[in-house]
């Protein structure tokens, strides 16, 4: 009897273990996400962007690197240390804020310099883990593959009768991949009309394209027969966790050169 109850409480405090390795490893992940994202940020200012490019829009996001060329390895994170230990990176969208600011007289007298900037922190998922993008910014190109986590445009529409809950449609059903699968439980979801952020609570067993959210959709119209759009970082072509942390935003005002 002795034997059985120490094997018994042995067995819960291992599992209390691993919970507390499981939090530990939460909380120092979203600490490392907190500053790589105000490492990006500045980043973006040291970079720059054209505030007059014409694919800013204030309708829509772009993906930073549509608008400006940067280096591959000024996304990873920490930026001192050597390849082989970088096991973060970033990605961002950009939308303008307004078309215009008024002038000192009140009068629009250019294009808006305020950009609401999106960044997602991600975790390297394995050493040779591949991961969906699209082949450009646009919504329909075929999707690719590339070698770090990014965000990509995923079709939804409102489920009816419920706020929280949406449902995702697999966009393009030709290209052998279902974009349904982008989105699991935990994952986070960027409203592309408006920046909101979302978090996936859970994902139905019975209806996988229905998933329900951390609060009640107030975003983008999704009652058109086309529905609405959200970005979010899709889980390694092979499977597996999902490799967003995180995702801050930011409005920045980028001068003119």
């Amino acid at each position: 009897m002795a034997v059985g109850t120490l094997a018994i409480g042995m067995t819960f405090i291992g599992g209390t273990f691993l919970t507390g390795i499981y939090f530990a490893t939460l909380s120092t992940e979203r600490t490392v996400a907190a500053v790589a994202s105000e490492e990006a940020f500045a980043k973006m200012q040291i970079f720059g962007l054209d505030v007059d490019d014409p694919n800013l829009k204030t309708s829509e996001f772009v993906p930073y690197e549509d608008l400006t060329t940067l280096p591959a390895k000024e996304t990873f994170y920490p930026s001192t240390s050597g390849d082989s230990d970088r096991q973060y990176s970033w990605s961002a969208l950009c939308r303008r804020v307004v078309d215009v600011n008024d002038g000192p007289d009140g009068a629009a007298t250019k294009r808006g310099e305020l950009i609401q900037c999106v960044v997602f922190i991600s975790r390297e998922t394995g050493a040779h883990s591949s991961y969906r993008k699209r082949q450009s910014g646009s919504i329909w190109p075929q999707l690719a593959q590339t070698d770090l986590p990014c965000p990509v445009r995923v079709n939804i529409a409102q489920n009816s009768g419920m706020t929280d809950q949406v449902l995702v449609k697999d966009a393009v059903s030709g290209d052998a991949v279902d974009e349904r699968t982008f989105v699991a439980q935990g994952s986070i979801l960027v409203d592309n009309a408006t920046g909101g952020i979302y978090r996936v609570l859970e994902r139905d067993k019975t209806q996988p394209e229905k998933v329900t959210l951390d609060r009640a959709w107030d975003g983008g119209d999704l009652t058109a027969s086309d529905g609405g759009w959200v970005w979010v970082v899709p889980p390694p072509v092979a499977g597996g966790r999902i490799p967003c942390i995180a995702v801050y935003q930011k409005i920045i005002r980028f001068p003119r050169p």
